[in-house]
């Protein structure tokens, strides 16, 4: 050995290209099947794997890495391989469940990077993924980073997604363009709010996963709570994979029920894998959570149930085969264990992922044929197939535009030439590049199923770009509505980047949105909480220069009407020469959200042209308008729909103005009418504290007017679930704090809007009032 470490610290030194040169050199090229000097060692770009002999008593090292690694700027591009061995996979969790430093060691041991660091960045560099400044200081997730990695025969392209609830955009997008996904959860907190909500997430886009129950190592793990909790909360048949050996302290590895084997984690970093038999004393255990696998897999899987009636035992191999089938369909979720920080349980994870989960030509992915009233077409897969690619995400590179694009079908090469779907513009794609988080590695042409990225190209996010020769549009993803907005101006006098700064902000993050009032003439932002709308102001300082000083944040309140009333408006207006002339005639009633998130209706039902077909648009743009700006508090209206029946035209003073203003007030007097109401935005509220703070905690919830949904025990904390209004919960992160000497934590995400108490109606319509005559003083 002394002499190969001696080649490999010799190969390190050169260049890249020498490398590559030595290394075809001394270990043959695969492509011609020249031999390897020595069999037993097999060189895979960009690791080394080494097949160590069986050793008496102290089991089988399964996979020794030599710890002399190239860092991933110099790292080879992932060869390219079939399709069957291409898995693109996200890692989701509630924040601070460990998906980076999980991200991280998955990284290191598929040789992407040469030295593990931590997320919070205590030596100065932090995680890999997290390459913006504000990551690395707040040790949080900000913007979703992509990677790609090879692990054995099998490509990755991973995408690393914030755990916050202010940014679940990044998730919705990410998830949108995956095939599959690991849910990471914490063995002490279990599922969580924001575990919940990525769930949900993950149903609404068809996405298999695997459960990751991690942090193994903490104080009051229990896995087989966590496992529970996924049946009971997110109503999936689940089971583990493995069982613990010792838990906290004592936590040593896993018994894999499977290969019916122990596994422990040695050497520096973890990275060598020992399988030996089973200890005794977890033999009864293994024995009965392998019977419970059996069990589930018998509910979700046909093969299993019949083996279950007949009372057959089935083979590790029938039982894989099973969990895939079942896992794939998305019935059944596969529960494996470890601690990341640790440094175990991660390679059993990534040969799950390789062994469970879908590769794109296994997952359905349908497109919307424009040119054929946009009937459903299902994409193939095959790179032989005319080229279909999704834009789901957008960033300000060094470069220029960043576009990230998820390849379906054909291929994607560098200087071709691809066509917008949605404007039918054709584009020269002028640079490739495989992302490594903030690294850019440039190629010449993208596969079928495979994630990647270009410069270059101008377009929006959820674009759909086409060889030309199909007019193929993806569907879109859902992105939810903005709950809380600041009035925002910069320090001193306001300069270009300014602007700047909020466009691209606003064209990257859909859930970001940015207007001028028409009253006051403020510039407001609006996103999905306090910490989403700090970080883009603070992104302004440091990326921009641009200091900026905030309002007090603003509840998105919405109005709607509880009640159906008719209309018969005539607008009449004359001031020498051509007048205006314009009447509309209908009902307008409460209407529910469709599948498409929109709930806001315009329909016509004029016959025999009272009103001419060419004033129509004009009548439902004066309906649109009155929507944006209600008439009880000035917020936009909701759960609406107009209908139109009938009207009259004069031939000289009609036109798409006097329609447009009949129609808009027509809207405000039959929505006076419908018993209106103001709705607030209610958030489910998570939180956890120390178990001697309960009462005090659950106070503080009931003085905000908060309806507690469900509370949890643990032996020191305690957890709780509640129902708050936004707007009573401003400053409830210094209150918490408080209440149980900083060791509390909750957490926040919008579950509905509900009207507010009639006498807290009349207060916001007072102080509207109010400010609007002082305002015209």
């Amino acid at each position: 050995m002394s002499v190969f470490r001696s080649f490999i610290n010799a190969q390190s030194a050169l260049t890249a290209q020498a490398r590559r040169a030595f290394s075809t050199t001394m270990y043959g090229n695969t492509s011609t099947k020249q031999s390897c000097i020595n069999p037993n060692m097999l060189y895979l770009q960009p690791r080394w794997h080494v097949q160590k002999d069986h050793t008496e008593g102290a089991g089988k090292v399964l996979v020794g890495m030599i710890q002399k690694r190239w860092n991933s700027a110099s790292a080879q591009p992932v060869q390219s391989s079939s399709i069957e061995k291409l898995r693109n996979i996200g890692i989701s969790a509630h924040i601070d469940s460990g998906k980076t430093t999980l991200t991280e060691r998955v990284l290191f041991y598929t040789g992407r990077i040469n030295q593990i660091h931590e997320v919070r960045g205590k030596d100065n560099v932090g995680a890999k993924m997290d390459s913006m400044e504000l990551e690395r200081e707040k040790g949080i997730t900000i913007q979703s980073a992509a990677t790609y990695a090879t692990w054995k025969d099998f490509n990755f392209n991973i995408i690393d997604t914030p755990g916050h609830v202010d940014f679940t955009i990044e998730v919705e997008r990410a998830l949108r363009v995956l095939d599959g996904a690991v849910l990471v959860l914490c063995a002490v907190s279990g599922v969580q709010s924001q575990t919940i909500t990525v769930d949900r997430q993950m149903k609404r886009y068809n996405v298999p996963r695997i459960c990751f129950v991690n942090k193994m190592d903490r104080a009051g793990a229990n896995p087989w709570k966590v496992v529970d909790a996924l049946r009971t909360k997110l109503k999936m048949h689940a089971a583990a994979l493995q069982i613990p050996m010792g838990a906290e302290d004592n936590f040593k590895g896993v018994i894999d029920l499977l290969k019916w084997k122990a596994l422990s984690f040695e050497g520096q970093d973890g990275v060598n894998v020992v399988e030996s038999e089973i200890p005794e004393e977890f033999l009864e255990l293994a024995n009965a959570k392998r019977a419970e696998l059996f069990e589930h897999l018998a509910e979700v899987d046909e093969t299993m149930s019949d083996m279950f009636i007949m009372e057959e035992t089935p083979s590790s191999e029938q039982l894989a085969e099973a969990i895939r089938r079942a896992t794939v369909a998305r019935k059944f979720i596969p529960v494996m264990m470890g601690s990341a920080i640790k440094n175990k349980g991660v390679q059993p994870l990534l040969d799950a992922v390789c062994a469970y989960l879908p590769s794109p030509n296994e997952v359905s992915n349908v497109a919307l044929d424009v040119k054929n009233e946009e009937s459903k077409v299902e994409l193939s897969s095959s790179e032989k197939d005319p080229f279909v690619g999704l834009a789901f995400k957008l960033e300000e590179g060094r470069f220029g535009q960043l576009t990230y694009v998820r390849v379906y079908q054909g291929k994607l090469r560098r200087g071709g030439f691809i066509t917008n779907v949605r404007n039918d513009k054709k584009v020269k794609v002028p640079r490739l590049v495989r992302m490594h988080s903030d690294e850019l590695e440039d190629v010449d042409e993208i596969g079928p199923g495979e994630i990647c990225a270009m410069f270059g190209v101008d377009c929006s996010s959820g674009d759909t770009f086409t060889d030309g020769t199909l007019q193929y549009a993806m569907t879109s993803m859902f992105v939810p509505n903005p709950v809380i907005s600041l009035s925002l101006k910069p320090k001193g006098k306001e300069t270009p980047n300014f602007s700047k700064a909020l466009n691209r902000f606003q064209k990257e993050d859909p859930t970001f949105k940015v207007h001028v009032d028409s009253d006051t003439k403020e510039t407001i932002i609006s996103g999905m909480g306090e910490l989403h709308l700090e970080i883009y102001v603070e992104r302004m300082r440091r990326e921009y220069s641009v200091d900026c000083v905030t309002g007090k944040p603003q509840v998105a309140f919405r109005e709607a009407i509880t009640d159906g009333s008719k209309f018969n408006y005539t607008h009449k207006k004359q001031s020498g020469g051509a007048g205006q002339y314009g009447r509309v005639q209908g009902y307008i009633e409460p209407a529910q959200m469709d599948e498409n998130g929109t709930d806001a209706f315009f329909e016509n039902r004029v016959v025999g042209g009272n009103i001419p077909t060419n004033f129509i648009p004009a009548c439902e743009k004066g309906f649109r308008e009155g929507l944006q700006k209600g008439f009880l508090i000035g917020h936009p209206i909701t759960g609406v729909r107009m209908v139109l029946e009938d009207g009259a035209a004069h031939a000289v003073d009609s036109s798409e103005l006097a329609f447009k203003v009949a129609t808009l007030n027509a809207f405000k007097e039959a929505y006076m009418k419908s018993s209106p109401v103001i709705m607030e935005p209610i958030m489910k509220v998570d939180v956890t504290a120390p178990i001697e703070f309960q009462g005090t905690v659950i106070g503080g919830i009931n003085k905000r007017k908060g309806t507690i949904v469900d509370t949890e025990s643990g032996e020191d904390y305690f957890s709780c679930v509640a129902e708050v209004s936004l707007n009573a919960m401003f400053g409830y992160a210094s209150e918490i704090r408080g209440q149980s000497q900083g060791k509390g934590e909750f957490s926040m995400e919008y579950l509905r809007h509900q009207r507010v108490q009639p006498q807290e109606q009349i207060d916001l319509i007072k102080a509207y009032q109010k400010k609007q005559k002082d305002e015209q003083k």
